[in-house]
């Protein structure tokens, strides 16, 4: 993993200049700022993966029901990342942090990310803190915080499900966000916001080898922090956009009104019951409501067949939206139904959050405006939307290799004549890419599926026997066994099982 991330240019070191810049910074315990709000009687805790080691946001709840206010505290990274520093300029080259398995090659250097402006629990740590409810009123300031007790998202939703080993005042702090959560949810799924469930595999490394891999699955207690986040970075967003401050901003276009025609086309050939297109789709009202009705189908179909085909279906509406991207222009947010978003709660390891969080600073006239014109503004924009993408192929690849790894491990203790259930996830005019064993994937090449010629339908939904008529399509369970494993490009290679 080391490798990978050299190669791509992420595990460089940093410049003699930015750790000199570091040297100069406070140590623990952080000086006294009497400009901040003192946050540190309220109970506050962060809930994060088991293995995280940046904790960019906490959380604290005062009230109950409808007079519930939840204050989302983020680490103030400003406080200690100037702009314009010899930090700032290679955060800004960055742009993100990047998470192989087993390791991570931070945007900030360790000093910051796992220091300084971590909210590690019984530490203050400078913050900026958003009050959001009751009501659509946001309060936003400069805080000084202290998390209390770190929670990862198996201990929330044990607590969120009435279970779990945690005193009083923070199971019902948790229970309460966990109510203000779903109140949010409800109203961005009323908007017509995408209800989209991916795929994220865990892969654990111990002693230099892989020993295991599993699918995290989207849980209650990732939801609650999901969502308090969302409303924070939309409250945000929209303060930004009302008074024209120059910033970056998360934007997601509606789908183009062709390509959700398309998709409803391919779901329909795999017999999924979609709504019908209205008929000023092209004219009238956004795309994106019609596309949050076309999930909402997909959803129900795959509740109703226990899941089978998510990945493929799923794999279906993704490649019909537009990606998401940065612009200094708030555009919207389509997926999320929201009109107005930015990224301002993950500064540790995003920089247009910290673009954000400046931004934000000097509209409330607590720091000077940063010196940033619309052109440079265009530029960062391109820049860190780049990177990101970069990042997510990055990661993929590393996941793929970790993947293929611990495949060759297993079948050298069961045998490489183990055969598995498998379900098509995708479609190319060569073959089949087939999910097996839960977390693996290979590609099951068409020339291996019998004598008849198998071609690609025109809407790539299914693999058709010239003179058979046979159909493989997208979500078909196929037997599979791994014909060859290639390690260090984390490829599988599949024929089909006896039989």
């Amino acid at each position: 993993m080391h490798a990978v991330a050299a190669e791509a240019g992420v595990a460089r070191p940093w410049p003699e200049a930015a750790l000199e810049e570091l040297r100069a910074l406070p140590r623990d315990p952080l000086p006294d700022d009497p400009s901040r709000v003192d946050l540190r009687d309220l109970l506050t805790f962060t809930v994060d993966p088991v293995r995280a080691r940046d904790f960019d946001d906490a959380l604290s709840v005062v009230g109950s029901d409808a007079s519930t206010v939840v204050y989302v505290h983020i680490a103030d990274v400003g406080a200690f990342v100037p702009a314009g520093g010899e930090v700032d300029l290679e955060a800004d080259e960055r742009a993100t942090s990047v998470y192989l398995p087993g390791r991570v090659d931070p945007m900030l250097p360790a000093a910051l990310s796992d220091g300084l402006c971590s909210l590690i629990p019984g530490v203050d740590r400078y913050t900026l803190t958003i009050e959001l409810g009751p009501g659509p009123a946001i309060e936003m300031y400069r805080s000084v915080s202290r998390s209390d007790h770190r929670l990862t998202y198996a201990e929330t939703d044990a607590l969120l499900a009435g279970g779990g080993d945690a005193p009083p005042a923070l199971r019902a702090a948790v229970l309460t966000a966990g109510a203000a959560a779903g109140r949010l949810r409800e109203r961005r799924m009323a908007a017509g916001a995408l209800d989209l469930s991916t795929r994220e595999i865990e892969v654990e490394i111990a002693d230099g080898a892989v020993v295991d891999a599993r699918v995290e699955s989207d849980t209650p207690a990732q939801r609650l922090i999901e969502e308090l986040m969302v409303r924070a970075n939309e409250g945000v967003a929209e303060l930004l956009a009302a008074a024209r401050v120059p910033a970056l901003f998360r934007v997601h276009e509606p789908p183009e009104a062709s390509a959700l025609e398309a998709l409803v086309e391919r779901l329909e050939a795999l017999q999924v019951a979609t709504p019908p297109v209205p008929d000023d789709l092209h004219t009238g009202p956004p795309s994106g409501r019609f596309a949050g009705a076309v999930s909402a189908a997909v959803d129900r179909r795959l509740k109703a067949t226990g899941g089978r085909g998510t990945e493929a279906l799923i794999g279906l509406l993704l490649r019909s939206l537009r990606q998401a991207r940065y612009h200094p222009q708030n555009l919207g947010h389509s997926g999320l139904a929201l009109a107005a978003y930015c990224h301002f709660t993950s500064p540790i390891r995003r920089y247009p959050d910290i673009v954000c969080h400046r931004a934000l600073l000097a509209h409330l006239g607590i720091s000077e405006p940063a010196p940033v014109d619309g052109l440079e503004l265009a530029e960062l924009a391109d820049h860190t939307s780049a990177r990101e993408r970069e990042a997510a192929v990055l990661e993929r690849r590393g996941s793929d290799i970790c993947l293929a790894h611990l495949l060759d491990r297993q079948l050298y203790e069961a045998g490489w004549d183990s055969a598995f259930d498998g379900e098509v996830v995708g479609l190319i005019a060569g073959g089949m890419f087939v999910r097996f064993g839960d977390v693996f994937e290979g590609l099951l090449p068409a020339r291996l599926l019998g004598s008849d010629r198998l071609v690609l339908d025109p809407l790539g939904v299914a693999l058709v026997g010239q003179r058979t008529g046979r159909r493989v399509r997208l979500g078909d369970p196929v037997d599979v066994r791994v014909r060859s494993i290639d390690r260090l490009a984390g490829k599988v290679l599949l024929e089909p099982a006896a039989g």
